[in-house]
């Protein structure tokens, strides 16, 4: 089975005159990472997932008798992300200073006025409403409730916005980790 990934295109954002997001999106160093186009073959990517593992700071794994070691060099070439930035886990997301959770997520709302019971995309701005949709559907998918916006992806959202570089390559490996039970 082959599937076409999520992609996100410039040039689409462009003719749209979302500029804004597309210029964030480009200073985050994603541009080639999210404009990525190819076959997917969902098959491979399981058996890549079931038996991948880290040594030091790769990503190992064996599929159809070939080793496959992703270092910071691979994730450089071919997805232009550096090993730069601020490193965000769940643990540890005070390293953005000055972050208050329902704080930002009342200044990215349309009406900042609203009762928030949960920090959901539904009342976004548009910007911030396209940065979550890029975050919870291409840089850290999860299976279900794109809706519903984590802390996490709340501080990436804030991250972008006040141009602070993020380190995705160590972002990903997490999520990987997280989603993915690594031994």
């Amino acid at each position: 089975m082959i599937n076409n990934p999520k992609i996100v295109s410039f040039d689409w954002l462009k003719s749209q005159k979302l500029d804004n997001v597309r210029r964030l999106l480009k200073e985050q160093l994603l541009k080639r990472f999210l404009e990525m186009k190819g076959n997917i073959y969902p098959h491979l990517i399981r058996v890549f997932y079931t038996i991948f593992k880290f040594e030091g700071n790769n990503l190992v794994s064996h599929v159809k008798r070939v080793d496959i070691e992703i270092t910071h060099e691979v994730w450089a070439v071919v997805v232009g992300l550096k090993y730069a930035g601020l490193r965000i886990n769940k643990g540890n997301i005070g390293v953005v200073e000055d972050f208050n959770k329902i704080q930002y997520y009342k200044s990215c709302l349309k009406n900042p006025h609203a009762q928030v019971r949960t920090c959901s995309v539904g009342g976004l701005k548009l910007d911030e409403r396209l940065l979550a949709l890029f975050v919870t559907w291409i840089l850290t998918p999860r299976g279900s409730n794109h809706y519903v916006l984590t802390e996490e992806d709340l501080v990436y959202i804030y991250c972008i916005m006040n141009k602070i570089k993020i380190n995705w390559i160590h972002i990903i490996k997490e999520h990987m980790k997280k989603f993915y039970k690594v031994k």
